[in-house]
């Protein structure tokens, strides 16, 4: 593990059950969580399991399951929000963006017109909830 990552960041916190997320997907290695401050209707986060701030601390055994869960969470999103095509996007060290210092996937159903400015506003529950229950829906419907 690399000395410099935070065991008290939010997803760390989320993995070990000690902070509320919503979940929609999980296995051994990964879990999809909606974003409680989304950029758009319908976003959805990857994490690894493993604790790594950036890819380039990932071991590629956890990075190739996160592409895995990805993968399959981009096809579930653009179903569930009823739009044929995604944007994924991850951020690299503060420096570059990245707010929460654990590896982590952005999934937004559509392109990144329109993005609503990224960690500043929470969306109301019911949102959440009611996008997350579209996208477990069509999750069930696809192969994993």
């Amino acid at each position: 593990m690399n000395p410099a990552y935070d065991e008290n960041n939010v997803f760390a916190q989320i993995l070990r059950g000690e902070a509320p997320c919503i979940k929609l997907y999980e296995d051994d290695q990964t879990l999809a969580i909606m974003d409680i401050m989304p950029q758009t209707h319908g976003h959805v986060l990857v994490i690894p399991k493993e604790p790594a701030i950036t890819l380039y601390d990932l071991s590629e055994e956890s990075a190739n399951a996160c592409l895995k869960t990805v993968r399959l969470m981009g096809r579930a999103v653009e179903k569930a929000m009823g739009i044929s095509g995604s944007t994924l996007f991850q951020h690299n060290g503060r420096v570059a963006g990245q707010s929460v210092p654990h590896f982590h996937f952005h999934i937004f159903p559509g392109s990144l017109k329109g993005l609503f400015e990224h960690a500043k506003r929470f969306e109301e529950p019911e949102v959440l909830e009611e996008n997350a229950r579209k996208i477990i829906a069509a999750l069930a419907t696809l192969d994993h």
